[in-house]
């Protein structure tokens, strides 16, 4: 029985709180993916939608999806929203469609459709980013 008591307390430090969204199967190479999101690591998550908004790539589309669900989650746990920054950002290669080509004299042309697994982390921090900072009431 003393043993559970020392244990209750000890104080732990709270750890960050990170909010996770994976988007799987895109069909995007991760390659080309990968362009993309290396814009928009480590931006408050409001900077990182506008930049992904103004970028004319097909990848630019599928992120901003999947970044606007990692912040529904977040709001959704309790985070503030004008707290959150893109904490971290992965494009991992899924499985890829194998298609041949028929070329001339009875040979054939491997063809690889990549897909993409999509991870976008966002995470609370200690500056508000967006909007105001709350006023105090008097």
């Amino acid at each position: 029985m003393a043993k559970d008591e020392k244990k209750a307390n000890v104080d732990v430090a709270p750890s960050p709180r990170v909010v996770r969204c994976l988007t799987k199967h895109l069909r995007i190479a991760p390659r080309k993916m990968r362009l993309v999101i290396d814009t928009i690591r480590r931006k408050p998550v409001h900077e990182a939608v506008g930049i992904l908004m103004l970028l004319k790539k097909k990848g630019a589309k599928l992120a901003v999806k999947t970044l606007k669900s990692a912040i529904a989650n977040a709001k959704n746990l309790g985070l503030n929203e004008n707290r959150l920054y893109v904490s971290n950002v992965r494009a991992d290669g899924g499985p890829v469609f194998k298609r041949f080509l028929t070329r001339s004299m009875g040979r054939a042309d491997k063809i690889l459709k990549r897909t993409t697994h999509l991870t976008v982390e966002v995470r609370e921090g200690f500056k508000i980013w967006g909007g105001r900072a709350p006023e105090d009431s008097k």
